[in-house]
């Protein structure tokens, strides 16, 4: 893939079609350093960049990398970096800042296994990670979770409209699967408005006032004030940016619940639960945050268990319970890493629990 497309239809792997999606989305300026494995986003983008005369630096380190995205968004412009899992770990400092700031960094982050330098299969280790953050204080990243190569491409857009439209750093959460599966994608024109950030981007002060952005409120007051808008901004965005895809829960007995690429499995299962007389549906979160919290409370009115199915040691699950609040059981189905459970295995573990 070299060329710029839009409105075709290609074969392509998850990590490409990230890289596409952004050159598509206006992505003016990426910084990144290869890990495995997403490599192939500045892989691609190293080449791409170029030729249409935008901005790629391969940085020196991934604290490098997201200082330099924080440096380029804090002119407005639309800026990127990858990378995975320990690697990431390297950038919660910087995502911080950017959340202070209110910086519209775009951060693409493809799940290996962990802890630690881990191994390079897919996981989903990274849930915490991205939905709570490992950078000082309290702040909150908009993530959103891709199930299939078409959503990588998707997503990336709207991951690059919501960084902008909210002034907050958004990550897109793939792993080690999506990033090297190959499917059909087509790539549309950006399906966005462009947000004007005029009256905060750093373009110089010619003809008018300086501004200063900075993440330090010298009284206590002042922080205070400061966090409680940004709290009422991730409010707006819960209730207004929340999204799910709901199968078959109308009138389920047992709901799962799953994200990512483990989702496509479960889908797989919650059919053969089906065809075995088994009241089955799943919920699949879109966006980790904002979590659809609402929409879970309501099913536990209906239902009589949630089961999550993660690739992980448990991670999700937490959430589910608290918007269930205790209404019905909310159970586990996991493996640590590697490939997703097969259906199979998740269908005798349904039956199993119910």
């Amino acid at each position: 893939m070299t060329q710029c497309l839009t409105n075709k239809k290609v074969l392509t792997k998850g990590n490409y079609a990230i890289a596409q999606a952004a050159i598509n989305a206006g992505c003016e300026c990426y910084f990144g350093y290869p890990i495995t494995p997403q490599s192939e986003i500045g892989e691609f983008m190293s080449g791409k960049m170029q030729e249409l005369k935008r901005a790629y630096v391969s940085a020196e380190s991934e604290l490098a990398a997201i200082n330099m995205v924080i440096g380029a968004c804090s002119t407005g412009a639309k800026a990127m970096t990858s990378s995975s899992s320990c690697a990431v770990a390297l950038m919660q400092e910087g995502l911080s800042y950017a959340t202070a700031d209110e910086l519209p960094v775009v951060l693409v982050s493809v799940m290996r296994g962990g802890p630690g330098l881990g191994n390079i299969y897919p996981s989903q280790g990274d849930y915490f990670q991205a939905t709570k953050g490992g950078g000082n204080g309290d702040y909150k990243l908009i993530v959103l979770a891709p199930s299939t190569v078409q959503e990588c491409a998707d997503l990336t857009y709207k991951a690059f409209y919501l960084a902008h439209k909210y002034r907050n750093p958004t990550v897109l959460l793939a792993d080690g699967l999506l990033g090297q599966m190959m499917e059909p994608v087509e790539f549309k024109e950006y399906p966005y408005p462009e947000i004007d950030n005029s009256e905060w981007a750093l373009t110089g002060a010619k003809g008018r006032n300086g501004r200063v952005i900075r993440s330090y409120a010298p009284l206590a007051e002042n922080q205070c004030v400061f966090l409680e808008k940004l709290y009422q901004k991730y409010k707006t965005i819960e209730e207004n940016e929340t999204e799910w895809e709901e199968i078959g829960t109308d009138d389920a007995d047992v709901i799962l619940v799953s994200f990512g690429s483990t989702s496509r499995n479960v889908k797989t299962a919650v059919k053969m639960c089906r065809e075995k007389g088994i009241k089955a549906g799943i919920l699949r979160p879109i966006t980790l945050f904002p979590f659809p919290n609402k929409r879970l409370k309501e099913l536990s009115e209906k239902t009589k268990k949630f089961i999550v199915v993660e690739v992980n040691m448990g991670q999700m699950v937490n959430d589910v319970r608290l918007a269930v609040n205790g209404k019905v059981p909310v159970e586990l189905i996991h493996k640590p890493v590697g490939a997703p459970p097969a259906p199979e295995e998740i269908l005798a573990q349904i039956e199993e629990l119910i």
